[in-house]
């Protein structure tokens, strides 16, 4: 059994997989600001649900810079230099704790989604904040995961500001008073349209991905907003740099579960070939 954890700015999900990749038993507590609150309610509800069986690994997905098992910065948590690993280590005795960032297990788990996996592919999630998980040759980019293209500084409105601060699910409700799922403007989503661009306008002629997936709760609404964006990218992305492929996300709200199952069979595989 895999145990995976995707902690977001609101809510934590935790689940489990059997070694067939099927998802079971999930269970969602809000998240605390607090780490030391958040690692106690982690750490009751893994032993409450797991303890005693037989689970391989445990996967934890944070939304921030990781390097090392330790959280260096979660913007929306306010989290800084947190040691997540030594905060839950033992908590099922001798199982091993991957801790990774969550927009790059989202993007693991949607590139490997994906009919044909590509050379590389850009996951963005764009809710709260907007994310970012670089994939090469269907695994994290080693080199790229620490990125992180929602900060990008792009000159918007006569201001250099981070493409979240004006594109995310949290800078549109506080533009138009509401949230994705109440927008039925075509000229309202068209300039969504516009505020998403201009971060791709700046990442894509850096990365030249095969494929873009969006996901996230703006995400969901995909079809309102995907050929006004191409639209815009096309005419503007240089003619000698291609736009790439966009696609939805296949499973927008649990991409990242998803992601910490694959990552887990990817770390136990290379533990197994240490050995």
């Amino acid at each position: 059994m895999i145990v995976t954890v995707d902690t977001g700015g609101t809510k934590t999900l935790v689940a489990s997989f059997n070694k067939e990749g099927i998802l079971g038993q999930q269970i969602k507590f809000p998240t605390p600001k607090d780490p030391v609150q958040y690692t106690k309610m982690l750490r009751e509800t893994i032993k409450e649900n797991y303890a005693g069986q037989l689970v391989d690994a445990i996967v934890v997905a944070i939304p921030g810079i990781i390097k090392n098992g330790v959280a260096v910065w979660c913007n929306n948590l306010g989290w800084k230099n947190f040691d997540v690993a030594t905060a839950l280590a033992g908590v099922l005795g001798k199982t091993p704790i991957f801790i990774e960032n969550d927009a790059n297990l989202a993007g693991l788990s949607e590139t490997r989604f994906l009919k044909t996996v590509p050379s590389q592919s850009l996951y963005v999630t764009i809710s709260t904040g907007i994310g970012t998980g670089i994939t090469t040759g269907g695994h994290i980019d080693a080199g790229l995961r620490h990125s992180e293209a929602g900060r990008a500084l792009i000159e918007y409105d006569g201001i250099v500001r981070e493409w979240e601060s004006f594109a995310s699910g949290q800078a549109i409700y506080k533009t138009y008073g509401k949230y994705a799922h109440d927008i039925t403007s075509k000229r309202t989503w068209d300039q969504i349209a516009d505020r998403i661009s201009r971060g791709f306008l700046a990442v894509i002629p850096i990365l030249q991905p095969d494929i873009v997936i969006i996901g996230g709760s703006i995400g969901t609404y995909f079809d309102q907003f995907d050929k006004q964006l191409q639209n815009i990218l096309k005419e503007k992305l240089p003619s000698h740099i291609p736009c790439p492929k966009f696609v939805q996300a296949k499973y927008p709200e649990l991409a990242v579960i998803y992601g910490c199952y694959y990552y887990a069979i990817d770390s136990l595989g290379a533990i197994t070939t240490k050995k």
